[in-house]
């Protein structure tokens, strides 16, 4: 229960800090952080996420995550459903909590509410190809990532820095093409309130993650120094 709880909250501020900087941040007249400060509030969740729980739950945050850490052999199947239900209902948490924020403006609209898209709701206009290809590339390398960081040969208390700096540079590759995913419960809980187009697109945000990570989970078995 200890580390159900702390995925949940580790996806909510996941949620909170980053959607929340794409919602409250990136657009504003004056100062804006645009893409690159939307990308660096992603990146910088996981980081204090994973120091400040990757001890507890390991700080998966993200459905991907877990599903590719189970196929890479660092996980236990056991975990899996629960470890997903809470990831989706933090992520839903800080959607929540966001919505409230946001809600309190005068002449509030919800707009895409920073959800992902492709096509028409792609913020350069990508089609599904390319955002399917791009999620299950980006997903893949930050699997990678991920598995290699926390591998018992790389250096110690690195893994922390190194994984939120590779969700940044995952950001700023992908936010033009389909607003950044590679995190099936970030997705959902954008989705949910968004509704419409979202939740019609919300299949690929699912299917493309994982498909990237169970991919990234059998490479890196293969390439792994150990057995």
């Amino acid at each position: 229960m200890k580390k159900l709880v702390a995925e949940f909250i580790g996806t909510l501020w996941l949620v909170l800090g980053g959607c929340g900087s794409a919602v409250l941040a990136a657009g504003f007249p004056e100062l804006g952080i645009g893409f690159v400060g939307v990308s660096l509030a992603f990146g910088l969740t996981v980081l204090t996420m994973a120091y400040a729980i990757g001890h507890i739950s390991g700080c998966h945050l993200n459905p991907a995550v877990s599903i590719g850490l189970w196929i890479g052999g660092r996980f236990q199947a056991k975990e899996l459903v629960p470890y997903i239900l809470a990831q989706v209902l933090g992520g839903l948490a800080g959607a929540g909590i966001l919505y409230m924020i946001v809600s309190g403006k005068a002449g509030f609209e919800i707009g895409g509410f920073a959800a992902n898209g492709f096509g028409e709701h792609s913020p350069g206009g990508y089609s599904m190809t390319a955002a399917l290809v791009t999620e299950v590339v980006m997903t893949f390398m930050f699997l990678i990532i991920i598995l290699g960081a926390t591998h018992s040969k790389a250096p110690k208390g690195m893994a922390g820095l190194t994984i939120g700096l590779g969700l940044t540079l995952i950001h700023l590759i992908s936010i033009p093409v389909t607003n950044t995913s590679v995190n099936p419960a970030r997705s959902t809980s954008q989705a949910i309130f968004a509704q419409g187009w979202a939740i019609e697109q919300l299949w690929l945000f699912w299917v493309a993650p994982i498909v990237g990570a169970i991919l990234a989970g059998l490479v890196y078995k293969f390439i792994s120094p150990e057995e």
